[in-house]
């Protein structure tokens, strides 16, 4: 009983012909994001300086920083609730 199975050869051509069209379709959509003015992930715009970038920090408002904290006062009160209703402490 003889199966329908493709020779080697044929499919190292076919591998070889969709690598080619991967190409060709990866260099079309970069053209197109170019035209877009989309630079594609993790790119500098142009024109600017790597070492601003990098130096930049991002700093929280006071407002922001009352609220991460008494979020945070929040989640350890409710720990430490929990920790005193279950065993005793070990010592």
């Amino acid at each position: 009983m003889a199966k329908n199975v493709p020779d080697r050869t044929l499919l190292e051509m076919a591998l070889v012909g969709f690598e080619a069209e991967k190409a060709r379709i990866a260099t079309a959509m970069a053209a197109i994001r170019a035209q877009l003015g989309q630079r594609g992930p993790g790119r500098l715009k142009a024109g600017s300086d790597e070492n601003a970038l990098a130096q930049r920090k991002r700093t929280l408002s006071a407002a922001a920083r009352k609220r991460i904290a008494a979020a945070q006062k929040k989640r350890w009160a409710a720990f430490k609730k929990e920790r005193a209703k279950g065993k005793p402490k070990r010592g």
